[in-house]
Parts: structure tokens; C-alpha cells; sequence
């Protein structure tokens, strides 16, 4: 169950010549790849890429008419992998995954496909998830593209450019017999407007059509000799043929005016900021109309020596406009002006006005222009930068920064992974604290308060092997490692359980089951529990477990049951028994239970059903106000209370609306030997007669109660 349906919007699909389609850019890259006549899509998901594996799941009927196979890959390895069906056959493939992380698994395969070669055209749709809104290390895709010797796409940010972005792809990749990495931004992908449709291609090969035809070609196989010929090949044939590709179709654009004293360089991506940069400065308007002209690099590699030196011609100072480090274009142009000779006296600037690294924002981006211009052509500022979306005498909004407090990322509400680390915590307040190794996914939001658990993160699926090194005969003390299901099926089966069977690893691993991939979006994976009409799931992870060769094996299908995750935990940590402990520890990721529950709940109420809702919440008259429980929980729904009481100084728990009532908060209580304090209560919608009746009874008992109480009271009168 993805975390957004495309059902309705994947009918855009079917638009065909000369229709508009008006949409996001995740959805109009789908679009583009059936007006090219792609025959195969696979990928493996990831901000922000993710929705466009939901779009192509959701897509499904609509790839089928057309003779497109569509799979979710396992890995962005068996994504790059699949690509091999266009080296010796004339067929467009097409594969997606998320940036440097998604590369970095996939670059063993990326290495022997680019180094064969393609017949059909490859293209890899890469989601370049750097900056602010990024959810992992900070690095670049380009260095791949440079390493395997495949190029680089990086359209401008707006729909028409990024639908000629996917032709141009599949066109240079069949013209230079290369794979293309095609790579959208943040903004890109989530970039709405409008282009107009083509008709959608059947491809004129299929995947079943060449499987009747078996073609194979052993100079295009990697093993030597052949590997030695294709690196040569890639130099003297492959990158001139991309090369001229690039400048007879015009891929890089230019803007502005023909002769300057300065010009700027920019990646296709920077074209918007630093348009809107120009704007603030007076410099262009609002429909791109620029007084500086602006070399707009769609193809980022390889690189058009004649363009740039063109571009060079006339003018004093260029600036390289390239977000990241290390700074490739910047130093690729450098050296060009320095071969060129005397005859170019351009001087090439970036980094010096340019910060070294991190996301081109807005105002970095305007700092950065302003700072180049000044230098250089100082007449052209104006006297006042234009404040950002403010019109006339409009206010500017205040910062907050100073105000604000910074809310730390953490689990969602009713999450059941909490309960997994309040239960690690309790054991470690009695065991004492142990190496802890964390993963990716959503289990690494343990690393921030009220749990701070987990040392390390070494890679999706590799928390268990990052802890092998602490595999010590001499130890004491066992080392505790997580990994989640998705994690589990991408990586972590071989890489970490395998290994530690292997090489007798006697840790603790901790499986998290939320029967999803539910930190990429909640895509279905092989053990989830739901049916799926075209994936095999339900397949148990304590059976592959099992099938690695681990003996002791415990699984939990509750993970809210602290005191059972709390005895289970411990008995790992401290058993006679030799060889990694393996615990998985199973309950549904609470945002697809909910999406999934919600709309029929409310709909069951809306018909007059009788529905019966869990709600939770704490006793103000026994709360004490010490928090114990918010330290061993976290959940957003739990927060403090001022009371009117004045003998009440200190807030009490409070239990707010948000609250899904999984219960993990009392739970903990419990476990904890916290207080009683927390309560449960059934809210019941569209109640019987019955449950009136029960209402009825319990309001003149408790009522009854409460007078004789009242009667029992010490007064103190002024008679």
C-alpha cells in the first residue's frame, strides 16, 4: 500500500497527439517514457523518486495494453541490472532510483553496462536528493557519470523540458551506444505545469519479442580482450558521437544577450534560481527575458568544449553556476580556457562567490550573483534587491528562527517501532548500555531523543554487518544491531544475516517488521501481509531467517507488548547459547494501517454502523507530573497540560486529539513501573440501545459515588 495512489491521475496517461496534459513532473516523466516507445521499466524506490514507482505500480493496465513489462526491483542493482535487455536488443529500457545511495548499490552493474555498451536506448532516472529537504549524506550522482563513462542529463525544472529531457535521453543513448543518467531534482520531480501530448508508442520490439529471437554478441560481453577494447571505444567513438549528438539537437540552451562583459554557466537544475536571482536584481523578468546571458547546461556530461568557448568569447569573467563539490564543470571549463590559449582571456569564477557546498537556496543563489556581479560589472545593480514575493508596500514576514524551536525528525503517532526502543532502553537501564548499531529507515529516528540509541549507520540493510567488527571472542558483552524489513529484503539477508551466520557472529539483530517498505513510501515488499494482484508477498522473514542457518530465533507479532519485547530483548543479550540472536519483532506501520482503516471507519459511522474507537488519555487528579512516561516514549500525541489547580504547579501528561490508540503509552507505563494514571476509554459511534442503557446505569453509579463522596469530606465553615 503506497503512501499516495496515482489511480486517477495515471488516466492522464492515455492523452494523446495534441492534447495538454497539466500535471506533476513525476507523472509527465511516465508520460514521456510512453510517447517514446519504452518497452521495460523497473526501479527501486526513494525520496524523491519514490512516486514515480507509484505512479508506474498504479500504471500497471495502462503499461500492459501498451507491451511494457513493469518491475520493482529488489535493488537499484537489479534495476541497472535489467537494463542489460537493451545491449544486444533494440528495445528502450528505463530504470529509477534515489541519488548517490541509489548509485552506490547500483555501480557494479552500472560499471559493466556502460563498459559493453547498448543497442536499445538506457536511460536511468536518478532522483538527485541533495540539500535541505534531503534525507541522507551529501553527495552527487555526476562523479558516476564521470567514473563509468555515461552521461548526464540535468533538464531545466519545467515540464516541456523535462518530457524533451526523456526523448533527448533515449536519442543520445541509441546514438552513442551509451547508457544515460537522467537527473531530476526535488523540484523537478514535484514541479507542476503543462506540455503538450504525443501519442503513446507501443515499442517496436518487446521484451517477449526477443525472447523468441536470442541475439548475443561477445564483443559487447566484459571479459578480456573485449573490456580493454570497450574503454578505448568509449573515448574514440562513443563520446564524440554524444558529442555531436548534444550540439545538433541543441540540448544546451542559451538565453539573453549575444555579447556581454560577463556570463553565467548553470547546471539545467539552477535555471529557475538563478533566473529568480536576475529578477531580484532587476536583471530579467518575470518571463525569463535576461540582460546577463546564461549558458544553460541540459547536458552536464560530457561537456561541449565549442559551446563554451563560444559562449567565452567577448566576455571578461564567467560564472559557474554548480551546486556540490567537487567542483567538475567549474574545473572542466578552467581547463578548456587554459588550452584554448592567450585567445580566450576569460576568467573563469564559481566557488569564490559560490558557497563550497550545500543547496543553492534562493537567497544563496541571489548573495552568489549579486557578490559576481558587483565584481564585475557593478553598474548593472541596481540600488535596491526586490524582497522576495512582495508586492508594493506588502510586509515581510518576520524570521522565526531565533523563536521557534527546532523540532527534531521522529517516529509518527502510534508508531509500533516506539515500543521497540522504549523496551531497549528498559533493558539497558538494567544490563547497562551496549554497542548499538542503527540502519536505514524509519527505526533510525531512535537515534534522536527521548531514546539517543545507535552509534552508527552504515547503509540500507547493513546495520548487523556494520556491527561484525565487534565479533570479539574476548567480549563481555553483546553487541545489539537493527535492521528493518525493507532493509532486510534490499540488503540485509546476505550482507548481514549471512554474514553473521557465516563467521559466528554472536550478537543480537533486531528485524523491524512493519510489513512495508514504509520509509520509502509504504510500498508492498515480500513479506507484507496484503494481497497484491501482480507481487507474491506473505512470505515470513523468521523462514528466511531460518534458511540462512540461525538457530535462535524469537518473533514478536505485537510489538506493543513492552514487557514481552523488554524479557525477549534481554534473554538474547544474555543466553548461553553461541551465534547471532535474531528478533523480529512484527506490527503494521501505523500511517498505512491508518490509511487503510480511516476511510472505512468513517464511512461505517456515516452509514449509522455501530463503530467502537480506542481512546486514551491520563488522569489529571493522579498524575504527578514527573514525565517518566514522555522519556520512554516520545509519541506526538503526548504532550504536557497546564492545570487551573494553584496547588498544581508542575503540567501533567496530556493525551491530545492525534492520539490512534495503540496504547503504547500505557504499555510503557506499565512496563516501566511508572504510574496509573493513563486510562483507556471506547468512544462509540452511532450507539445501540443497549450501550444507552449501559451509559444510563454507569452515569448514576458513578454519580451516586461521587455525592456519598462529596459527603465524606472534612468542611470548614466560618460558624
Amino acid at each position: 500500500m503506497a503512501e499516495r495512489s496515482f489511480a486517477k491521475e495515471v488516466e492522464k496517461l492515455r492523452l494523446g497527439a495534441g492534447e495538454e496534459f497539466a500535471g506533476e513532473g513525476i507523472l509527465a516523466i511516465t508520460k514521456a517514457l510512453l510517447e517514446c516507445g519504452v518497452g521495460y521499466v523497473g526501479g527501486y524506490q526513494g525520496a524523491p523518486i519514490s512516486h514515480l514507482m507509484d505512479v508506474l505500480a498504479d500504471a500497471q493496465e495502462i503499461l500492459g495494453e501498451l507491451g511494457v513489462h513493469y518491475e520493482a526491483s529488489a535493488s537499484e542493482a537489479t534495476a541497472t541490472a535489467m537494463l542489460a535487455a537493451s545491449v544486444h536488443y533494440p528495445i528502450r529500457g528505463a530504470v529509477t532510483y534515489k541519488s548517490t545511495v541509489g548509485t552506490n548499490v547500483a555501480s557494479d552493474a552500472l560499471a559493466n553496462l556502460a563498459s559493453g555498451g547498448v543497442t536499445g536506448g538506457a536511460l536511468i532516472i536518478v532522483g538527485e536528493d541533495y540539500g535541505e529537504g534531503s534525507s541522507i549524506m551529501q553527495e552527487r550522482s555526476h562523479a558516476f557519470a564521470m567514473k563509468s563513462q555515461v552521461w548526464l542529463l540535468d533538464p531545466r525544472p519545467n515540464l516541456p523540458s523535462i518530457v524533451k529531457a526523456v526523448e533527448n535521453g533515449f536519442e543520445l543513448s541509441e546514438a552513442s551506444n551509451t547508457p544515460v543518467m537522467l537527473l531530476v531534482r526535488i523540484r523537478c520531480c514535484h514541479v507542476h505545469g503543462k506540455f503538450t501530448t504525443r501519442d503513446n508508442k507501443r515499442p517496436p520490439m518487446s521484451v517477449a519479442d526477443a525472447l523468441e529471437a536470442p541475439r548475443r554478441d561477445t564483443g559487447r560481453i566484459v571479459l578480456p580482450p573485449a573490456s580493454f577494447l570497450h574503454e578505448k571505444e568509449k573515448v574514440s567513438k562513443r563520446w564524440p558521437a554524444a558529442v555531436d549528438y548534444i550540439k545538433a539537437n541543441k540540448i544546451n540552451e542559451f538565453f539573453g544577450p549575444e555579447r556581454a562583459k560577463v556570463g553565467i554557466v548553470c547546471q539545467g537544475g539552477m535555471y529557475n534560481g538563478v533566473v529568480r536571482a536576475l529578477q531580484r536584481l532587476g536583471l530579467a523578468d518575470n518571463f525569463g527575458e535576461t540582460m546577463v546571458p546564461l549558458y544553460v547546461l541540459n547536458a552536464v556530461y560530457p561537456l561541449v568544449d565549442d559551446e563554451f568557448l563560444s559562449f567565452c568569447e567577448g566576455k571578461d569573467a564567467v560564472l559557474v553556476v554548480e551546486e556540490g563539490q567537487p567542483n567538475y564543470i567549474e574545473q572542466a571549463f578552467g581547463s578548456m580556457l587554459h588550452k584554448a590559449g592567450a585567445g580566450h582571456a576569460t576568467r573563469v569564477v564559481g566557488k569564490e562567490h559560490l558557497p563550497m557546498a550545500g543547496e543553492y537556496t534562493g537567497q544563496v543563489m541571489l548573495d552568489g550573483i549579486g557578490s559576481f556581479l558587483k565584481a564585475h560589472v557593478p553598474h548593472l545593480l541596481p540600488a535596491e534587491v526586490r524582497a522576495p514575493n512582495k508586492l508594493g508596500d506588502g510586509e515581510i514576514v518576520p524570521d522565526l528562527t531565533n523563536v521557534v524551536p527546532g523540532r527534531p525528525p521522529g517516529f509518527c503517532v502510534g508508531c509500533p517501532e516506539r515500543p521497540i526502543f522504549a523496551a531497549t532502553k528498559l533493558v539497558e537501564q538494567e544490563l547497562g548500555q551496549h554497542h548499538i548499531a542503527s540502519d536505514i529507515g524509519c527505526h533510525l529516528f531512535s537515534i534522536m531523543p527521548p531514546f539517543e540509541l545507535g552509534a552508527t549507520t552504515m547503509g540500507y540493510g547493513l546495520g548487523p554487518a556494520s556491527a561484525s567488527a565487534f565479533n570479539s571472542p574476548d567480549a563481555k558483552r553483546r553487541s545489539i544491531s537493527f535492521v528493518g524489513d525493507g532493509g532486510f529484503w534490499h540488503n540485509g539477508l546476505t550482507s548481514s544475516v549471512g554474514n553473521a551466520v557465516f563467521n559466528k557472529n554472536d550478537g543480537v539483530i533486531v528485524i523491524v517488521d512493519n510489513y512495508y517498505s514504509a520509509a520509502t513510501g509504504g510500498q508492498d515488499i515480500l513479506s507484507s501481509r496484503a494481497n497484491n494482484k501482480t507481487k507474491s508477498t506473505k512470505h515470513p522473514i523468521p523462514k528466511a531467517v531460518e534458511g540462512m542457518g540461525v538457530k535462535w530465533i524469537r518473533h514478536l507479532d505485537r510489538t506493543y507488548d513492552v514487557p514481552k519485547m523488554r524479557e525477549t530483548l534481554k534473554e538474547a543479550l544474555t543466553t548461553d547459547e553461541k551465534g547471532p540472536k535474531v528478533i523480529v519483532a512484527s506490527s503494521e506501520c501505523m500511517l498505512n494501517r491508518q490509511r487503510r482503516e480511516r476511510p472505512l471507519l468513517n464511512q461505517a459511522i456515516k452509514d449509522g454502523t455501530r463503530v467502537v474507537k480506542p481512546k486514551f488519555g491520563v488522569d489529571e487528579d493522579i498524575c504527578t507530573g514527573d514525565h517518566a512516561c514522555m522519556r520512554l516514549s516520545g509519541c506526538p500525541s503526548l504532550s504536557v497540560k497546564t492545570l487551573d489547580d494553584p496547588l498544581r504547579d508542575d503540567p501533567v501528561a496530556h493525551i491530545d486529539q492525534n492520539c490512534v490508540g495503540c496504547g503504547n503509552c500505557g504499555e510503557v507505563a506499565d512496563a516501566a513501573v511508572l504510574c496509573p494514571s493513563f486510562y483507556r476509554a471506547d468512544v462509540v459511534h452511532n450507539p445501540s440501545g443497549w450501550d444507552r442503557f449501559l451509559e444510563r446505569v454507569r452515569s448514576r453509579v458513578i454519580a451516586f459515588l461521587q455525592r456519598r463522596r462529596e459527603g465524606k469530606r472534612l468542611v470548614f465553615s466560618d460558624a
